[in-house]
């Protein structure tokens, strides 16, 4: 049985990941909105200690808060002028904004469910997976593995430090 403290700590990590997501995406200085995605990335990556995965933990703060959040400054540094002030949004756009979001996160909770009823799992099935399985199933190419993703995503973050540069090298 869990004890009363991590109770209290994942309910105080999830309250800090869910403010700064709300502020990442609603600030209007964007060196603020990467110092807040930043916040969330180090509070999923609690999450991760909390849940005996250590390995997890320690590559979601090397690569995701360190590397990632990294080069999104140097790209915002590179091609933006960070004192400009943004435009309000307006309250169409804002409204829009939000049924886009409650649209997309009804579609998530309907790919979560419909996906556990489609295998012949149920959700609450407990299952402990090793660093090995994971790994092994997130780099294979079998056919729900995710090696041609993982690298699409790694070509793109190359195209887009390379824009980075072509477009500083401009000025």
């Amino acid at each position: 049985m869990e004890s009363l403290g991590n109770i209290i700590l994942y309910f105080v990590v999830a309250l800090v990941i869910i403010v700064c997501s709300v502020l990442t995406v609603t600030t209007r200085q964007i060196l603020r909105s990467a110092t807040y995605l930043l916040f969330v990335l180090f509070a999923t990556a609690i999450i991760y200690f909390q849940m005996d995965y250590p390995f997890l933990g320690a590559v979601q703060i090397a690569v995701y808060a360190g590397g990632i959040v990294v080069l999104f400054v140097f790209a915002i540094l590179l091609t933006h002028q960070p004192g400009k002030d943004a435009q309000r949004i307006d309250s169409t756009r804002r409204i829009l904004g939000a049924v886009a979001a409650l649209l997309g996160v009804a579609a998530c909770g309907f790919g979560l469910f419909s996906y556990a009823n489609f295998c012949g799992r149920q959700l609450a099935e407990a299952h402990s997976w090793s660093i090995e399985e994971i790994g092994k199933f997130l780099l294979s190419t079998d056919k729900f593995g995710y090696l041609l993703p993982f690298e699409a995503v790694s070509v793109l973050l190359l195209a887009c430090i390379i824009g980075g540069v072509v477009i500083a090298r401009r000025r």
